[in-house]
């Protein structure tokens, strides 16, 4: 990896960003900023719930924040899933070539999430090559049982804050997921094929608290169930 230069942590607040975040401070990789793209609709290529969080995350980690607001991708109606998915990097690109001109030394890279997904990977390093610039991805086809103790073990505080997954239900929105959470999602892989991180849009979550912050983010929220499928409405949020 680049010697010289300042890393930028893709960050979206949940526990697979928040992870690679972690294990580049971990390994003492200078992270000069954090960098959420806060999509207005659904999308291909980004986490999408509750991305406002971030900047109380951003605060307690004590990194610069960087947002970046796009059109909508209107991702409902895209017919070329790989087109869609070029044509979404693009903001992030664009803000992260705008970044590099401000840092120290310039951008030696980012920091990734992704955990089994090509689509999203392959983009990221294309951008990433085009920029010139190495790709942190810590947890890359990595077992995610492994992956998720490793996240427990090491102090993590997860919030569920959306499911869609036929066995994940209504109790699930607002969960902690703790160990006895995480032995039951292992149970509903065996029995209905629920990836236990989450891989694919199945749940999302928001990490309130670990190693890396200074401070616990606390969550008021309302739930909202779709008869199959639900999310957390946050309503007050704030750094305790």
């Amino acid at each position: 990896m680049t010697d010289t230069g300042s890393w930028v942590g893709l960050f979206s607040g949940g526990k697979d960003s928040s992870w690679a975040l972690y294990r580049a401070l971990e390994d003492d990789l200078p992270v000069s900023h954090l960098l959420t793209v806060h999509p207005e609709g659904d999308s291909y290529m980004y986490h999408v719930p509750a991305t406002e969080l971030t900047a109380l995350a951003a605060e307690s980690i004590g990194i610069e924040h960087v947002n970046v607001s796009p059109d909508d991708f209107d991702a409902g109606n895209a017919t070329d899933a790989g087109a869609q998915g070029d044509a979404e990097l693009e903001p992030l690109e664009a803000a992260l070539t705008e970044l590099a001109d401000d840092l120290d030394g310039g951008l030696a890279g980012v920091t990734a999430g992704a955990v089994e997904s090509e689509f999203q990977t392959s983009r990221i390093q294309a951008m990433a090559d085009r920029l010139g610039c190495d790709v942190f991805a810590p947890l890359w086809q990595e077992d995610p049982v492994e992956l998720g103790e490793a996240m427990l073990a090491a102090g993590f505080e997860i919030t569920i804050l959306q499911v869609a997954a036929h066995g994940l239900d209504e109790s699930w929105l607002g969960r902690t997921l703790d160990a006895a959470a995480f032995e039951e999602l292992q149970d509903l892989n065996d029995e209905y094929g629920v990836h236990v991180l989450g891989e694919g849009g199945e749940f999302e979550t928001f990490v309130t608290d670990g190693p890396h912050m200074d401070r616990a983010i606390e969550l008021a929220y309302e739930t909202v169930w779709e008869g199959t499928r639900g999310y957390v409405e946050v309503t007050d949020a704030r750094l305790a």
